[in-house]
């Protein structure tokens, strides 16, 4: 699923970039990396009507070191080869939808807010279970199994964009994911792609 989104935002951005569009209307993708009690990223397609309201869908994801991890866990030799990236990880992600208004910033159209407010569907993965096991340092000495369940979130997420062009833009983007079970609170930096803004004379 995460994979069939980001193709289809990066076709759709790429064919906006080379296309005339609705003098009314602005789409666009936009890609961030995530700094918060997790760590991840965001990919979103975001429609904008009259540069006055915002429609978005996306996705999240984001991971941190599991809170259940026994202190003298070790990944072994396993852990080095793939610099970590087989561990385990407290894994958060959601698919939301938003609405939003637009705020410009200066009169160039160069800097805007774009205040949005929507609702996320929340898959949370988390390793418990754990085992010690006497395998040697060259290998895990725990296992363990995941926990899946998931939860509906309220997802605020204000932004600062920066269309430096038409097409390419840069992004500033705190966001709060709540729900019953987790919190996630961080803030993003990445880039805009596609029908940023009108044309400017």
């Amino acid at each position: 699923m995460k994979r069939i989104i980001t193709i289809l935002i990066t076709l759709i951005s790429i064919n906006l970039a080379n296309a005339q569009f609705n003098e009314n209307n602005a789409l666009y993708s936009t890609a961030e990396l995530n700094l918060g009690n997790y760590l991840g990223f965001d990919i979103s397609l975001n429609y904008l009507y009259q540069d006055k309201y915002s429609f978005k869908i996306g996705y999240t994801g984001n991971i941190r070191k599991p809170r259940s991890q026994p202190e003298d866990f070790t990944s072994g030799l396993k852990g080095l080869l793939f610099y970590g990236l087989a561990n385990p990880y407290d894994q958060l992600e959601n698919y939301h939808i938003g609405v939003g208004k637009i705020y410009n910033l200066n009169q160039s159209g160069t800097i805007r807010a774009n205040i949005s407010i929507g609702l996320g569907y929340t898959l949370i993965r988390e390793p418990e279970n754990w085992e010690r096991l006497y395998n040697g340092f060259l290998a895990e000495n725990y296992t363990w199994n995941y926990r899946k369940h998931n939860t509906v979130s309220l997802v605020i997420n204000p932004k600062i964009e920066f269309p430096f062009t038409r097409f390419f833009g840069l992004t500033i983007s705190p966001m709060l994911q709540i729900n019953k079970d987790r919190t996630y609170l961080g803030i993003g930096i990445g880039n805009m792609l596609g029908s940023l803004r009108k044309r400017i004379n």
